[in-house]
This record gives C-alpha cells, structure tokens and sequence, in this order.
C-alpha cells in the first residue's frame, strides 16, 4: 500500500517548503521582474473566462513543489474534471497537493475525494462536512448552527510564488466551457509578498477546528486506497473537452510568463480574510472582514462603484449608503436582475430596498440574462448561492483602490461564510473595473429609475434609444409573486 508522507494529511508542511525560494521554474519566472519592484505585488486581472482557466491549468503543469487549492465550490464537470487531472498529475511527479473544499457542494464528489487523498503526494480536508453524506438534508435538520456556516473562500497557491484570489469557483459555468450558461466573474493572479500572506492564511484554514480530515469523514477500504491514482479514460474522450483543450492552445499565458511580458500591474496589495473560527460562530464581531475592509479602505470621497452578484444592504447597510450619498459620495452598484438570479427570496432581500435607494441618488443597475431561454446554473444546497450570469465581487472607491474577492454585500457574507480578498491600491486597476462597470451599464444591463409617480422602471439602451419597460423584464408573473410574498418573510439574515 502506498503510503503518505509522514504527517503530511495531519501537520502543515515546514515553513521552509512553503516560502518562496525563487529555485523553481515559476520562481526563476518572477524573481527578474519583481525585483525591480520592491514590496509591490505583480497583477493580472483575469475577468476572460477561458484565460481563468488556462492560467490555474498552466501554473499545475509548472508546479515543482507545491499546491495549496481551497474553494468553496467544486463541480464535478469537465473543467473541474481536468483541474482535478492536472493535481493528480502534478502529485504523480512528486508535487505536494492540499486541496481544501467546502462540503457544502461536494456531493457525487466522494469517488473523485477518495481517489486524490488515497495518493500519496495528495491531501484533502473539507470545511464543516456533512455527517450524512447521501441525505445532506438531514444534517441541516440535526446540525443547522454549524453546516449554516460555508467557506466561501477561493485562493490557489503555486509553489508560494503564484497566487490566484477572486469570486470564481470551479466548474465550467465559471471558466466558459461546455455548453453551461457563461458567469461574469473576476479574480486576479498575483506575485510578490502578498503570496505568502494567502499561504499563511491557508495555513490557517487548512489546521482549524472546522477542518476534518477525507478519512475522518469517509470509511476508506484497503481496495479503494490501493487502486489506481490516474484519472478515467473517459474524462478526456468526448468532443466537447478535447476542443476545449484545443482551445488553451491558443493561450500564451506561460510564453508571456517566462518571457517576463505578462501585462502585470504592480501595486501595493492586502490580503484579507476572516478568522476561520468563523466557521464555528466564534470569530469576533470587530475582526469580521467588513468591518476590516471599511478600517483598510477608509470612507470614499467622490465615488464607489459595486459589483455584486447578491447585493442584499439590510437597513444597516442602507444606512451607510445613504450616509455616503449625503456626504457628496456618488454610489453606483450593478447586480442580477430577477431575470438573471432563480433564487426569489434573495432577490427580495435586494428589492425591498430599491425604491428607497433611488429616492436618495444611488444609481442601480440589473444585469440582464446572459443567453434567453436557458435555464441558470445555481450552486447545490440550501444556503445560497449567485444563480446568476454575474458572479463577481469587487469594488472601487474614488479611482484609488479597489477590493477583489469572494465578498458579497450580503448577510450571509457579513455574519456567517468566511471571505477572503485583496485591497489594491491602484488608479490603473481602478479605472479598468470603473471602465468594465460603465461598459456593463450602457450594455449588459437595464437601469432603475422611479417614474413621475414613484413606480420602478427598467430603462434599456438600444441602438441609441430608451426603452422603459414597466414591470420586471423577461420575468413570469409567478416569479414577481413569490418575490413580493419573500418581502414579508423573517429571512434576511440567512440570505
């Protein structure tokens, strides 16, 4: 039987082999071009979904020591498949590989599990596991305090020398591939200091209270550690995923990487995350990562655009955002649409607010639905997901800075799953989201605006005109129904 190195699934690895050294292929990559600049992080912002992907599948094949993987969402698709083989792949050549999960979304996914942890180079934990694995709703019926509570967290770490930090999980709605409606999603590849905060951070998740073991959640038998650790033929044979590996062909991600060309932009950038005692209800209230963001952030001047793909403020945030608005600050946000999110009692926890939101100045805008007629993807169990075509989660404040991350301006966000992220000082990064949000507006999506009698329209631009639409666009009277009878519900809190 193969075996494990020693303390390997119990112990983190020694400081020493986590740390960038610059003794790798990745490292020999960045070191030139870092040093010329101390203390800055390099970034490239990775909002082209195909690039996401073939940027987390290059960085596997380059790996030489190791990979630190956590997500809260793990499909068991094509992309995920193929991300899986990459681990597997970079294990088999003596790579060391942690992969941290959710349990949340991991059902149908023991097989896989059981096949990377049974690998002797492999390790994966899950976040608050189910304690029935087939029937999940009777664990929230017993343990709801505690499976409430997700890690919504995303980072992968290569090496210590490559970080990837943002909103999307894995799966082929997030990376374009298959026939999966597309997400607008973001995050962003980063070099330089701020890479060993995240692996201190994964540090941090991968031994708390929260974590358990793959053999402390599933009976492994001495056949299923013994079989074989290659993935199935058949991940590969059909049409759909050898174009789709065709078509990472055409990525230069790595010529422009170890040609030092990669159109990084150099900043100063902070890692934030919550304390994962979170997962338990024992974190602080004062070291939750909202309250530290308004703390790093400061308070906008001019301006804050919000991209969100749940955007539910409560009346605390309300508040805040109307404190802003009578401050001179301009307040524009864009989420879903009804149209666009299948979850109505979320939608309601948004919509309740808008009318009052108008009234006061802020700008609104909903995201249409990225392809008509096609039903949308939404995230496995009860405990939210974006459901949506947006998937991204950042703003920017006065074009200084910028927040990328797994945030959602949401309860469930604030008080219950754990988040992590980077505050980046840049006008560059800033005038990109600032440019991708105007664009959206004008485009992508319907603004709000209360007519001469105070009732929501859904203003459209096309070819130069507007259209006023009067009621909730490419919406069913039944969906605007159960969003209406979702106001009055107690549930705010769990959204």
């Amino acid at each position: 039987m193969m075996k494990k190195i020693p303390g390997f699934t119990s112990d983190c690895l020694p400081n020493e082999d986590r740390k960038p050294t610059h003794n790798t292929r990745l490292g020999r990559a960045i070191a030139p071009v870092s040093s010329a600049h101390p203390g800055l992080c390099g970034l490239l912002p990775l909002d082209n979904s195909l690039d996401a992907f073939a940027c987390r599948y290059r960085l596997a094949e380059m790996a030489e020591k190791t990979l630190d993987v956590q997500y809260y969402i793990w499909e068991d698709d094509m992309s995920g498949r193929l991300l899986f083989s990459v681990l597997l792949s970079a294990a088999t050549r003596g790579v060391r590989v942690r992969l941290l999960l959710d349990d949340n979304n991991t059902q149908g996914l023991d097989a896989i599990l059981r096949l990377l942890d049974a690998h002797p180079n492999i390790a994966v934990r899950l976040f608050n596991p189910f304690s029935f694995r087939s029937l999940r709703a009777l664990g929230y019926l017993t343990d709801f305090a505690r499976l409430n509570r997700r890690m919504h967290n995303k980072s992968y770490t290569v090496d210590g020398e490559v970080t990837i930090v943002g909103g999307r999980n894995v799966g082929d709605a997030y990376f374009g591939a298959g026939e999966e409606p597309l997400f607008s999603d973001l995050d962003v590849m980063a070099t330089g200091p701020v890479v060993q905060d995240v692996a201190e951070d994964f540090e941090r998740y991968w031994n708390c209270a929260s974590v358990s073991t793959l053999q402390q959640v599933l009976e492994l038998s001495e056949n299923e550690i013994k079989q074989k650790i290659h993935p199935p033929d058949d991940w590969y044979q059909d049409d759909i995923t050898r174009r789709y590996l065709d078509k990472l062909q055409s990525s230069d991600f790595i010529a422009h990487l170890e040609a030092g060309t990669l159109p990084l932009i150099w900043a100063k950038t902070r890692l934030l995350s919550d304390d994962p005692r979170k997962g338990q209800g024992r974190a602080k209230r004062h070291s939750l990562l909202p309250q530290r963001l308004l703390d790093v952030m400061g308070s906008p001047v001019q301006q804050i655009d919000i991209i969100s793909a749940y955007f539910v403020p409560t009346r605390a945030g309300v508040a805040l955002l109307l404190k802003m608005v009578r401050k001179g600050v301009k307040v524009a946000i864009l989420t879903n649409s009804l149209a666009a999110n299948d979850v109505a009692v979320v939608h309601a926890g948004y919509a309740r607010w808008r009318k009052k939101l108008l009234r006061h100045g802020i700008e609104l805008y909903e995201l249409k639905p990225t392809q008509e007629g096609v039903p949308v993807v939404h995230d496995r169990g009860i405990t939210g997901n974006s459901g949506s075509s947006l998937h991204a989660k950042t703003f920017s404040i006065d074009g200084e800075k910028v927040f990328i991350g797994s945030l959602n301006f949401d309860p469930r966000s604030t008080m219950l799953n754990t988040e992590m992220g980077f505050v980046i000082e840049s006008e560059t990064l800033a005038r990109l989201i600032h440019h991708r949000f105007v664009r959206s507006q004008r485009q992508e999506a319907w603004q709000l605006r209360l007519d001469r009698f105070g009732r929501l329209n859904w203003i459209e631009h096309k070819d130069g005109q507007e259209i006023v639409l009067k009621k909730e666009p490419k919406t069913r009277f039944m969906q605007r129904v159960l969003v209406r009878l979702a106001y009055w519900l107690p549930v705010e809190w769990l959204l």
